[in-house]
């Protein structure tokens, strides 16, 4: 493993977003032993301060994690290194959008405009920006290393003769925030990046995944539709490591820390922050979450954009709802109805016993809404035709079964993610719960149900 050449992470454990003491990161206590603790090291430098890059600095990173981590049994190695630069790099991607969603909704087309695919699925300048961002951070992260990225996009839209203008906003966004870089712990590069430099970060970008090996996957902006619509949107990134998932963060800008907040329509919250903008570490607005396997733990913290400053004390961890009984539970489905069945989820919501109405909303949101505890099962079941993509699920799938939930195929077998890009060998749809009592009542209610079905 190269050296990570990032600024401001401090030496000891208290800034790596592991506090050392269990009362500042536990949140609230469920009865689950803590399965990661913090690990520094004998004698702890000094903390830089925040924003200076400190090129060439060795840092010896530990996260104690039993069952597999540096230290730990199992003798797998450990990720500490993976996950905070994960991290860091979703925060700065988040930026990222919401600078460009900001843009659409007040209708400026030079930096927000939208296009379609081939599909005729949407595409922004915050695609694009993203996958080149995170391309160049986690390429400049781990230079000593070959990263290998499987994404969403290409650049052939960009590289196309009328591509040009698209191009020019794209590397204008690129720019923006990676010259802000420092302010996450990360390196910005000596000088801006050329369109040359953004199509190559984003044709990095062209792993097709596998049985074995390392790769990130990456989806830089889950849920576009939501996205042009000012509505909820995630980034996803998660590494995979020999078919396995080992990490995932989920970057939530418009998901609220607060949950309160999700009473409130997203339209006029918006509306209303632009009127009178919350105050600097309110919290109101949105979240990072994210999670390692094998560990048991998942964490959230405040965007910096909004928040002012990466602060790894800010974070805290979150815990799947105790809900067992259909009757109170949530459910969560897509938004779009082009390919999942609306009719099939709320037919077999009723068949056992959800009252509640749905919580519909764009992207992997719903895999954080039930890691956090905001609802308990997610269903969904793509319509004939339909192949289901890695990067739609993987991040998401490790965060929920860190915080203690459980997602499978409709068959109950654990999602396959070492046979490409697609989940192949997928039986009937996903299955995500908060708990294992509700997983198998869903689980039956499909089988009970799936015959008479038109999917």
């Amino acid at each position: 493993m190269g050296s990570l050449r990032l600024s401001a992470w401090f030496s000891s454990a208290a800034a790596r977003g592991f506090p050392p003491s269990p009362s500042d990161w536990r949140g609230r206590e469920r009865g689950r032993p803590s399965r990661c603790a913090p690990s520094s090291p004998a004698s702890a430098a000094p903390p830089p301060s925040l924003g200076r890059l400190q090129v060439g600095t060795e840092h010896a990173w530990q996260w104690d994690c039993l069952g597999g981590g540096l230290g730990g049994g199992g003798g797998k190695r450990g990720y500490a290194k993976e996950m905070e630069a994960a991290v860091r790099v979703v925060q700065v991607a988040c930026t990222l959008c919401q600078r460009v969603q900001d843009s659409l909704l007040l209708a400026d087309t030079g930096s927000g405009s939208v296009h379609s695919k081939l599909d005729r699925s949407p595409v922004t300048v915050a695609d694009w920006g993203v996958q080149a961002t995170v391309s160049w951070l986690l390429s400049d992260c781990f230079r000593d290393e070959n990263v290998s990225i499987v994404a969403e996009e290409d650049d052939k839209t960009l590289s196309s003769s009328d591509g040009t203008a698209l191009l020019e906003s794209v590397v204008a966004a690129v720019n923006g925030c990676l010259v802000e870089a420092p302010k996450y712990g990360l390196r910005s590069p000596e000088k801006d990046l050329r369109a040359h430099d953004v199509l190559q970060a984003i044709q990095k970008c062209s792993s097709t995944g596998g049985p074995k090996g390392r790769f990130w996957v990456l989806d830089p902006v889950d849920g576009t539709l939501g996205f042009v619509r000012g509505d909820q949107y995630a980034i996803a990134l998660a590494l995979i490591e020999d078919g396995e998932v080992v990490l995932g963060v989920l970057g939530c800008p418009n998901y609220p820390m607060k949950k309160e907040w999700l009473n409130y329509h997203q339209r006029y919250y918006r509306l209303m922050s632009k009127v009178a903008p919350p105050t600097s570490g309110s919290w109101n607005k949105g979240c990072v979450m994210y999670a390692h396997k094998g560990c048991g733990q998942a964490w959230m913290q405040p965007l910096v954009h909004d928040f002012g400053m990466l602060n790894w004390h800010n974070s805290r961890e979150i815990q799947v709802s105790s809900v067992s009984d259909p009757v109170s539970a949530t459910f969560c489905e897509p938004v779009e109805k082009a390919n999942s069945s609306h009719s099939f989820t709320a037919g077999l919501a009723h068949s056992v016993g959800l009252r509640n109405r749905p919580l519909r909303v764009y992207s992997m949101v719903k895999y954080a809404a039930i890691a956090r505890g905001d609802a308990e099962i997610f269903m969904k079941f793509a319509r004939s035709g339909y192949r289901e993509k890695i990067w739609d699920h993987a991040a998401g799938v490790v965060i929920i079964q860190e915080a203690g939930g459980v997602v499978t195929d409709a068959g109950g077998r654990p999602l396959d993610f070492s046979r490409g890009v697609y989940l192949e060998g997928l039986d009937r749809g996903i299955i995500a719960c908060s708990g294992a009592l509700l997983h198998r009542r869903i689980l039956g209610a499909v089988d009970a149900s799936w015959n008479s079905s038109t999917l």
